[in-house]
């Protein structure tokens, strides 16, 4: 009888495997091989998954998009008004090895995203479902600003911005000096406290 492959398991392995790798020896040293390696998989067997180093990583920044959002619906179910808003933005943040290796992802995918077309639009279209929701949960939490557009992009240039700044200079951005920028700027955005 044939062995039965989870194919979707096996590039989430794949995907898994591409964050360790990236954060070790970053985008352009991590080779296909290497990947399938960690991954516990033959050189030829990513073919059939990724045909390309490229390919897998437009899957692993997808995959990355999905697996926050999910944590942020988690997160934040039965949360209202600022904690929900405080919340959803720490699944962003890169507080833990997991968000930060995601944040390797990320930052990889959009050095890719500045001269790809496809990837660029891939990513807007990623960062809209944010903004969407920030803008939500800004008004439930009492932003009474004119600007919402205004504050909604203040919040994410300081969570995509910590992503790259945490990741290169962690000594100076630890997770709670994250925490304090950004209950820093929501406080200046709707007042109130942490």
């Amino acid at each position: 009888m044939p062995k039965i492959v989870d194919h979707d398991q096996r590039r989430v392995e794949l995907v898994d495997a591409t964050w360790r790798i990236i954060a070790e020896k970053g985008l352009d040293g991590a080779t296909m091989r290497d990947i399938a390696a960690e991954a516990g998989f033959a050189n030829g067997a990513l073919k059939p998954y990724f045909p390309s180093k490229d390919r897998l990583l437009d899957f692993a920044f997808e995959h990355i998009f999905a697996q926050t959002n999910r944590r942020m619906e988690a997160a934040t179910a039965g949360l209202t008004g600022r904690e929900a808003l405080r919340t959803y933005c720490h699944e962003i943040l890169p507080l833990d090895d997991e968000r930060r290796n995601e944040a390797r992802v990320a930052i990889a995918f959009w050095q890719k995203a500045m001269q790809d077309p496809a990837k660029a639009a891939v990513h807007e279209r990623s960062m809209e479902q944010w903004r969407e929701a920030l803008g939500r949960l800004l008004v439930e939490a009492g932003h009474g600003g004119a600007d919402l557009v205004t504050a909604v992009g203040a919040i994410m240039d300081l969570v995509l911005g910590a992503q790259i700044t945490a990741t290169l200079s962690p000594a100076h951005h630890s997770p709670q000096q994250l925490v304090d920028q950004l209950d820093c700027l929501l406080t200046a955005l709707i007042g109130g406290t942490a």
